[in-house]
């Protein structure tokens, strides 16, 4: 191991869990409180766990190849379940995030083009040009005084959406007010409800003052992403749309059928990239400089690698320059990935080890807890970007490593994601010394993405 690594690496916050044995109730109780605590800690060691709930029960896959099942061989045996549509739908309507099928498949037909290579090339320039403002704005505040980081990283996540979707910032105001309803609805929107993690059926009522702020938040989101689909299709026909992602979407052809999206069908998508765009960015982001600021040895070295290649206007080309910080974001994915968990369902009779798995049954994959596995990872509660240039961490990544899903559901913009947190995480580090607020230990839970439950409090200082 590298002499300048810490000789005993940060072991970062983890939810709490609950007790085997706790009675119903509590566990509802608990999950209403934090997704997480309702969770057994047998969950980080477990091949495959049942949950069983007075409805039905629920499966968690950690065995690789159960995982590679799900994901990969036969992933049309096990669509999106029906919560996830339940759950966002009054969002991301019919959106190839919860669509299945030939739905989906026409929808991954129009979209893949336009994120083919990740567009990393065409997205460089506006993407550092949110670097730099965010940059900006931070200076303002880098006076030792404590900042809450997850509100600076969801500002410039939505800066690089607006800049690299729609060719502007975010101070414009229909940027300013789609990034505030996300917000909003993001602080709402849990990602399972209690009901629906507990088995409750489709009847039984879900209600709550949170559920309407949600509801609210996601018509005022779709009637702004409206507006601008609208706004775009007349500088389409105009012949005067920027060429950006968002043009590249709406005058893509399904090559089979020679169909673009309608512009409800745009509206959807645009929902889903602003919130995979945005929400996961920031919330890794947001971690990525957590896990940093109480690692002052990876801080250290993060720094005089981010440095020079921050002195000037880096080029696409110098991302190269930064495989350290790459490999602090791959390891801020591994413990904090922004989607927890992938709700799959089965359509016919599953046999996994022991178990006998009836059609219709949830199946749960989640990234949270293969990157924390204790039978497939060395040491995995604690942050070491070194494991990833060992030969056991590869391996361990191909076993358990999926915070972009994986298979033919992969994110699409994988690629875009893991640009941007390298480039905003190097720039920051490059520019400022961050410390963690004393006593400010922040409790992972599971919204739409995992966020902190009272957010995360650092202290900046230029460099």
């Amino acid at each position: 191991m590298d002499k300048e690594t810490q000789t005993c690496p940060f072991r970062p916050p983890m939810p709490p869990s609950r007790p085997d044995g706790t009675s119903f109730l509590r566990t509802w109780y608990r999950a209403r409180r934090n997704l997480f605590s309702a969770l057994t800690p047998r969950l980080y060691r477990a091949w495959l766990t049942e949950v069983r709930t007075p409805w039905f029960n629920s499966y968690m896959p950690n065995q690789p190849d159960l995982v590679r099942r799900v994901l990969i061989e036969r992933p049309g045996d096990f669509p999106k379940s029906r919560v996830v549509q339940a759950t966002l739908g009054d969002l991301l309507g019919q959106s190839v995030f919860v669509t299945n099928g030939a739905t989906w498949e026409r929808q991954r037909r129009i979209i893949d083009p336009s994120f083919e290579g990740g567009r990393l090339r065409e997205t460089f320039t506006p993407m550092y040009a949110a670097a730099r403002e965010m940059t900006r704005r931070l200076s303002e505040r880098a006076d030792g005084t404590p900042v809450e980081i997850e509100f600076e990283t969801s500002h410039a996540a939505a800066d690089v959406i607006f800049r690299t979707m729609f060719s502007q910032p975010i101070t414009t105001e229909a940027a300013t007010r789609v990034f505030l309803a996300f917000r909003r609805y993001q602080m709402a929107a849990p990602m399972l409800s209690p009901a629906d993690l507990l088995g409750f059926p489709d009847w039984f009522p879900r209600l709550g003052p949170r559920r309407w702020r949600k509801g609210r938040a996601a018509r005022e989101i779709r009637g702004l992403l409206k507006r601008i689909v609208d706004q775009r299709r007349l500088e389409i026909e105009r012949g005067d749309a920027p060429d950006d992602l968002s043009t590249a979407i709406m005058t893509t052809r399904d090559p089979e059928t020679g169909h673009v999206f309608s512009e409800r069908e745009m509206a959807d998508q645009l929902a889903i990239f602003f919130l995979a765009g945005h929400e996961t960015s920031a919330s890794a982001l947001a971690w990525a400089l957590y896990l940093v600021a109480n690692s002052p040895d990876v801080q250290e070295r993060l720094h005089r690698e981010a440095a020079p290649v921050f002195s000037g206007h880096p080029s696409l080309s110098d991302m190269r320059r930064l495989p350290f910080a790459r490999d602090v974001f791959r390891e801020t994915l591994r413990l904090y990935p922004p989607v927890p968990m992938m709700i799959r369902e089965t359509t016919r009779k599953e046999e996994m080890r022991d178990k006998s798995i009836a059609p219709g049954s949830p199946v749960i994959v989640s990234p949270w807890h293969l990157g924390r596995h204790e039978r497939l990872w060395d040491d995995p509660h604690s942050f070491n970007p070194d494991r990833w240039q060992t030969e056991a961490g590869r391996c361990s990544a191909r076993d358990a490593y999926m915070p972009f899903s994986s298979g033919p559901r992969v994110c699409t913009g994988a690629a875009f994601a893991i640009q941007e947190g390298v480039l905003l995480l190097g720039m920051i580090v490059a520019r400022f010394r961050l410390s963690p607020k004393e006593g400010a230990v922040p409790e992972p839970m599971a919204q739409l993405t995992v966020r902190s439950k009272t957010g995360i409090w650092l202290a900046l200082e230029p460099r």
